[in-house]
This record gives structure tokens, C-alpha cells and sequence, in this order.
């Protein structure tokens, strides 16, 4: 039986090993059919172990969701359109005056591609 050249990748060395992969491929001058689809491939396999060993579920949500926000360069007013809320009710959130809903969480979690647990974290509210 033939030995698969790629499989799920099981740990951050064979993580980096595949990423030096992609990059050889990406920068290689050859765009054959064979080798777009092992990127493909390889593109596949490091998106998965990133959604399932992401770093944001280290973060609270709240920090998560300001970082996520800056790497968007998103606005307030863009995040309140987003959840149907009012722009104070953000501001409370990115306070932590205010908790982040069951609806909120499940509405961030799909425009920013996470899982819900990676908002859906218990966090320290600020009193008023």
C-alpha cells in the first residue's frame, strides 16, 4: 500500500514542515494542475489545525474581539450594524460593562470564521 505524502497534521512541527511546503509551492514557477491542487491540499490541512488549535480560545472574548477588530480596522458603528445593536450597547461590551448575548456570540463566530466557544468564555464585568 502506497504511503500518503500529506496527512492531518497532528503537531505544530509537522504544522511548520507543511507551511514551508506551501511556500516552496507558492513561489515555485511550475502552476501545473498538480500543483495548485497540493496547495489546495496543504491550504486544507493548515486551516483545519488552525480553526482547532487557534490561539483566540487563550483570550478573553472581549480581547479577541478588539483584536479582531483592529486586524479589520472595524469600527464601533460597523460592529453594532453587524449585531442590529446600538453603538452603546458595543461600547458596553468592549467595556465589559455588558456580557455578549447567545446571539452576539453566534454572530461573531460566523462573520469572523471561529468557533463559538472562542467568545462564548466566561469573563470578568466591570461594574458601572
Amino acid at each position: 500500500m502506497q504511503t500518503l505524502k500529506y496527512t492531518i497534521i497532528a503537531s505544530d512541527s509537522q504544522y511548520n514542515k507543511y507551511a514551508k511546503v506551501i511556500k516552496t509551492l507558492l513561489f515555485s514557477n511550475v502552476k501545473t494542475k498538480a500543483v495548485k491542487d497540493e496547495i489546495d491540499l496543504i491550504t486544507l490541512l493548515i486551516e483545519k489545525y488552525d480553526a482547532e488549535n487557534s490561539i483566540s480560545y487563550q483570550y478573553d472574548p472581549v480581547e479577541l474581539l478588539k483584536s479582531l477588530m483592529k486586524n479589520r480596522k472595524m469600527k464601533n458603528v460597523e460592529l453594532a450594524k453587524l449585531l442590529d445593536v446600538s453603538e452603546g450597547l458595543v461600547s458596553d461590551i468592549l467595556k465589559k460593562k455588558k456580557g455578549l448575548s447567545k446571539e452576539t456570540i453566534r454572530i461573531l463566530a460566523k462573520e469572523f470564521k471561529l468557533k463559538q466557544e472562542a467568545f462564548n468564555r466566561v469573563y470578568p464585568l466591570k461594574s458601572k
